[in-house]
Order: C-alpha cells, then structure tokens, then sequence
C-alpha cells in the first residue's frame, strides 16, 4: 500500500491502473460513462462499478444485490484522488445493501485505487446517452428517481469516442463540438508534437477543425480541437488514422525545433491550462 499522506497532493492519481486515461476522461470530459472492475481478494472480490457522476452527488452507494458503485467526478477530501475513491469502495461495501455513502473519510492509510481493484481483472468502459445507469435493478422505480434521471439527462451533452483515435472523445458542446484527447506521452513530447504539425499547417484533425490549445488533468496531457458544427463525429472517424499516424510520427522526433516550430511552440504554451 502507498504510504503517501492522505493529505498529499498527487499529480498524477491514477498512475499505474491499466484505464487511466479512461479514469482522467470520466473525470474531466465525459458526462455520462461506467467502468466495471473487480476489487482484489484482500477487499472482498465485489463487483466495482466506477461512474461519472451518481446522484446527489453522493461518492459512493451499495445497491441492493450487495454491488459497489463510486462517482468520479464526486468531491474527494485531500491532495490524492485515488486514495478517496479507494477510500469511497471501502465505506460502500461497509454499508448495508440499498445504502450511500455521502462523505468520504481519508486516513493516511486508506487504500488507494491501486490497492483495491484487481488490477489483472477485466475492465469495462462505456459511454452512455442517460444516467439510467442510476437505477438499482432490484430496488423500486420511483416517481422522485425518475424525475431526478430525466433532469440530469435533459444536461447531457452527447459525447462519442472517436474511433481510430484511442482515448479521444467527441462532444456535441452546443455553440461549438469540440474532440480532447487523452494521452499519456510526456507532456513536453506532446507539446513539441502539437508545434511540428502546427508549424506544416497540419495540426488539424480533418477538414473543418481547428487545434485550440490543450490542457491538463490528473496528470496527463488533453490536446482539444474545435470542429465545425453539422461535421459531427463521423467526419472525425474518417480522419483519425491518417492523423494519429501524424501524430505519432511527429511524437517520436527528437530532431530539435526549427525556428519556425519554435515560435509556433511559445504560442501553443502560452494556451496551457492545468486542471486537478
């Protein structure tokens, strides 16, 4: 177990899980998504689903058939995201069936996401429409559950994962559609390779788009690109191989920057924007 304070910031949580970029996007870019897992043998062997956002936003609830569910995007006590959410599945499976948990409780020795969930388990992630994945399957539909299903799904914004561009994510954002990608590379790599395309006229994804800027969260580098509305993500998909293959060329370069790169590069910096 980690013996980093509970206190601690830590920049990068979700480090070392096999879906940390799945993780980073639950918590910063999608609206509405589950991700199934399996707590170690140590932690009982429950079934562990992971969730953007549960109601109230409570951090963690355990359903009647005695499942454990946590919300991402709840807020967690202290500097490390991680050890509040392993902290969140520890008080749920505490709990009788059928009850939340509305606060979390972060000790120095809490156990960390790292620590609970078997990490050489199966992990399933999925995007969806609605928040119908609030309902417990074995307790009552009420008239005050729907009502509260209905008024979050009215403030979805539809989102889709690009196909072609692992861990990228298309989102209807109203006035403008926007793609973010997710990645893992050093951030300075990602930085020079966002300068090289930028500099051959070349950082746009596919026609009609535009790169933005790019920010960061929970440690990880999230490049964005505006998308012309009525593109949709279909136009995206079309172009996706093309360019991740552009990209990662331009990622694996270690020739130095060209003036021109450059000057392209102090202005893509200069639209860093970091996000806990």
């Amino acid at each position: 177990m980690s013996s980093t304070s509970g206190n601690a910031l830590v920049r990068r949580p979700f480090e070392g899980l096999p879906v940390e970029q799945e993780l980073v996007a639950m918590r910063q870019l999608i609206p509405a998504a589950t991700l199934r897992a399996r707590t170690t043998a140590e932690h009982g062997g429950l079934d562990v689903q992971l969730a953007t956002v549960l109601p109230m936003a409570w951090p963690g609830v355990r359903r009647t058939d005695g499942t454990v569910t946590v919300g991402v995007q709840a807020p967690y006590p202290g500097g490390d995201l991680s050890r509040g959410l392993g902290a969140a599945i520890v008080q749920a499976a505490a709990l009788e069936p059928g009850n939340a948990v509305t606060s979390v409780t972060v000790e120095d020795d809490s156990p960390r996401l790292q620590d609970v969930l078997d990490l050489d388990g199966e992990f399933a992630f999925e995007i969806h429409d609605t928040f119908d994945f609030w309902l417990d399957p074995s307790a009552e539909r009420t008239g005050e559950i729907q009502q509260a299903i209905e008024q979050a799904n009215d403030a979805i914004m539809t989102t889709r994962a690009v196909t072609g561009l692992d861990h990228a994510y298309w989102v209807d954002a109203g006035a403008k559609d926007h793609v973010r990608w997710v990645l893992d590379a050093d951030e300075d790599r990602v930085i020079d390779a966002v300068t090289r395309l930028h500099a051959r006229r070349q950082s746009a994804i596919c026609e009609g788009s535009k790169y933005v800027g790019s920010f960061r969260a929970e440690g990880l580098a999230i490049p964005v690109w505006d998308i012309d509305k009525g593109l949709g993500v279909e136009a995206v998909d079309a172009a996706a191989e093309e360019f991740r293959a552009r990209f990662e060329e331009a990622l694996a370069s270690t020739e130095p920057l060209t003036p021109a790169e450059r000057r392209a590069r102090g202005g893509i910096v200069a639209r860093q924007v970091t996000l806990r």
